[in-house]
């Protein structure tokens, strides 16, 4: 007979839509954001910015300020660097294709020579109130001497361009190549099709639900800064770096965080000065990022410019795919910078298809605008939306139907494991039948009558399908502490960081089914660097995978261990000693105990050696490889010919994310993403004028999507458990943006294309619309 099931996994298991733990505090405004805090005697600091896109700085006089009401502090980037301030960190990971490293200039805190984007940080004023800081910012007197500025990509590689930094000729950062050239120029030679198009990945603001804030403090000795962040055990070796000083002497301490997308993963120039001030004055330090601020200085996403090329044989089938282009970086190097446009372009462009050879060619170059970092996905949905437009665009001029052409050039489950021309190794997933399930319950058959329904309304109708496979980030150590506290509670240590996905629930789920202790008395800590070992932060669609790897081997040395402390209770060996739902038991016998009570008589149990008096364990672990979730997206939209809007009305998604150990927060995460793609694709338009001046720099000008932008969605799974990490998960934050970039944006040019339209760019905002449809635009 099967063993029974235990009622607790049942309800609280992995593979269970439990409710999200934090919830209940949040929704009674109990959460503890970083603006929430206060600590006694804190003084308020405001930035004092740029407000042209590029110049020399002739002098910033300060006197003025200093002498104002309440002003205890007005400090400059000079002032920084007599302390032993600095540099900003960075870094880039790429070569240049001779295989010569990046150019990577030195970025001070605060900028002393030139400045560079419109928001560029060139002093900090530090006062007893905020508002008494910010009337002091607005009397520093800056003298600046204007430059011509460049703000694309493309424009700033051009001979002639003005030069950010007069040691970066071309304003290059790097010239990063991937791939056999003669092989891929010689598979597009004998091709018996090419298809190339034009493709722009917009840039977006990140726009999360809370600004940026942070107080500094000098407690005896040590540096503190309370801040949101993506994980505080790698921004506190960061943050020290720029501070000269060692780990230890810096704590970074991290509460609730309203949002991210990738962006509060950075060391920004605010941090530094802030913990600077804090030690000069002796006193806390706090400083508020407004939301106009925000729009300039915290790093945007995306901003890529490229020329994608398919070459295909006479029965359609793909032969090679290059890509040619820009990565728009900003002004300064922010995190992961280059990578999107690079080797996670590389990664993810091939997606589910049989591509023999990749070719990717980027010049990353800096221009006077806000400096770039990651966003959601940071170069998969990228990728993504490449290869899917070229797909529906080579069916389009091979007169193939566009799902054919898919069905042709699949993966097949027989060939995987597979090993990709961008050097991954695919270990699971079943490509067709996602695709086929997607077709059925999107009714993709049904569509022609719903497009001439449409049409008798005065709406066009576009279906498209955006058929994804992302590369999650690649493994780093991640810390497993399982601590059995004194009342009786247990609490999970661990690196990632939840900034808004839920983590608690989950990470609880795997300790009920490995360890069987209830769900209840299990907490997490993740925002306090003192009480880490490791950490890799949260970012990459990783965190079950690593935290749950982790936790999985601490599970396991949790067992291990309570079978030698079960051995001293119980009164027998510990290899007689078994462990079943959440009780050690000696075999063959009822005679056993729970976990939780064990660890409670671990304390005071006389003769018990000492390294077995506390069943709490801290290990670190990786998992074995990135996880490749994939999915089929589709999606339906209509324009209205009067006045070109478009909007989605309907969208199916059936998703390979592995073991889904929560499947709610799966679909949560599913539909954030969805809607932010959404966002990208219709209504998100980042300007900047020829003077470098942000001219989308509030919600009154920058179209961040609402609800009624998104539609119901139909979320289905088809999991494929993954075999690199020991949850079987793949991994699904991102996912949602890979999906519906090319699914939308195929609709769109589906709806359009009995107008002739080949392609459009993101995004496809009315005015965008209207003109093609009546001045016959395209793009």
């Amino acid at each position: 007979m099967n063993a029974p099931i235990d009622p607790a996994r049942l309800k609280f298991g992995i593979g269970q839509p439990v409710s999200r733990k934090e919830d209940p505090v949040l929704l009674r405004g109990e959460g503890r954001y970083s603006d929430d805090l206060s600590l006694p005697g804190q003084v308020h600091a405001v930035m004092v910015r740029s407000p042209y896109a590029h110049g020399i700085i002739r002098g910033i006089e300060t006197a003025g300020a200093a002498a104002m009401p309440g002003v205890l502090a007005v400090i400059t980037g000079h002032d920084l660097i007599a302390a032993g301030i600095g540099p900003m960190p960075v870094s880039v990971g790429q070569k240049n294709r001779d295989g010569s490293p990046a150019r990577t200039p030195i970025q001070p805190v605060l900028t002393t020579d030139k400045v560079r984007f419109v928001g560029d940080p060139v002093a900090m004023v530090v006062a007893g109130t905020a508002k008494e800081a910010r009337d002091a910012a607005e009397a520093v007197a800056l003298e600046i001497d204007p430059l011509p500025a460049v703000t694309e990509a493309r424009d700033a590689a051009a001979p002639g361009a003005p030069l950010l930094y007069d040691d970066i000729p071309g304003n290059e950062v790097v010239h990063f190549h991937y791939g056999d050239a003669g092989a891929v120029a010689a598979a597009f030679a004998r091709a018996a099709h090419v298809t190339k198009l034009a493709l722009r990945n917009s840039r977006v603001v990140v726009s999360p639900l809370e600004p940026r804030s942070a107080l500094a403090t000098f407690e005896e000795g040590r540096y503190v800064l309370r801040m949101g962040s993506q994980g505080v055990f790698g921004m506190r070796g960061n943050v020290a770096k720029v501070m000269g000083v060692e780990a230890k002497e810096l704590r970074i301490l991290t509460g609730n965080v309203g949002g991210s997308f990738g962006m509060k993963a950075s060391v920004y120039p605010e941090y530094p000065a802030l913990l600077h001030a804090a030690k000069m004055l002796g006193r806390p330090v706090k400083w508020t990022d407004s939301r106009s601020e925000s729009f300039l200085s915290d790093s945007h996403g995306r901003d890529h410019d490229f020329e994608a090329e398919l070459a295909l044989d006479v029965e359609g089938r793909f032969l090679a795919l290059r890509l040619t282009g820009f990565g728009n970086l900003g002004a300064y190097l922010s995190n992961a910078t280059t990578l999107p446009s690079t080797m996670n372009t590389v990664k993810n462009v091939i997606g589910v298809y049989r591509t023999p050879l990749v070719e990717v060619s980027t010049r990353c170059v800096f221009t006077n605008t806000t400096p770039v970092g990651a966003y959601r996905g940071a170069g998969r949905p990228e990728g993504n939306y490449y290869m899917e437009r070229l797909v529906d665009t080579a069916a389009r001029e091979m007169g193939i139907d566009r799902v054919e052409l898919r069905r042709r050039n699949h993966i097949q489950p027989d060939q995987i494991p597979y090993d990709a021309p961008s050097g991954m190794h695919y270990d699971s997933g079943d490509f067709p039948a996602i695709l086929e399930e997607a077709l059925a319950a999107a009714d993709w058959d049904g569509f022609p009558a719903r497009r001439a329904e449409a049409r008798r309304r005065g709406k066009l109708r576009g279906i498209g399908i955006g058929h994804y496979l992302e590369v999650t980030a690649p493994p780093n150590k991640e810390m497993g502490g399982i601590r059995f506290d004194e009342d009786g509670g247990v609490t999970i240590l661990t690196g990632t960081l939840d900034y808004g996905q839920g983590h608690a629930s989950p990470f609880a789920q795997v300790l009920v089914d490995r360890l069987g202790i209830p769900f209840e008395a299990i907490r997490l800590q993740q925002g306090d660097s003192d009480l880490l070992i490791a950490g890799g932060g949260t970012g990459g669609s990783r965190s079950i995978m690593a935290t749950g790897t982790a936790l999985s081997t601490a599970s396991a040395q949790v067992i291990e261990k309570g079978r030698r402390i079960a051995g001293h209770v119980l009164e027998a060996s510990a290899e007689d000693i078994e462990f079943s739902d959440g009780r050690f038991a000696i075999a063959g016998t009822d005679r056993g105990i729970g976990i939780l009570e064990l660890a409670a008589q671990a304390r005071t149990l006389p003769g018990l050696p000492e390294e077995l008096r506390s069943l709490s364990v801290s290990t670190t672990d990786q998992y074995e490889d990135s996880a490749f979730p994939n999915g089929c997206h589709i999606a339906e939209v209509e324009i209205d010919e009067e006045t070109g809007e478009a909007q989605v009305v309907n969208y199916v998604t059936v998703n390979d994310f592995g073991v889904l150990v929560n499947p709610m927060l799966v679909a949560g995460q599913a539909h954030g993403g969805i809607v932010q793609g959404i966002g990208q694709a219709l209504t998100e338009q980042t300007a900047y004028s020829e003077d470098g001046q942000l001219l989308s720099g509030s919600y009154m000008d920058y179209g961040l999507p609402r609800a009624g932008h998104a539609p119901f969605f139909a979320f289905n799974s088809h999991p494929v458990p993954a075999r690199t990490n020991a949850i079987g998960a793949k991994g699904c934050g991102e996912a949602g943006c890979a999906g519906a970039l090319p699914s939308v944006m195929n609709a769109v040019v589906d709806a359009l294309a009995d107008r002739g339209v080949r392609h459009v760019d993101m995004p496809a905002t009315p005015q965008r619309l209207w003109s093609i449809l009546n001045e016959g635009a395209s793009a």
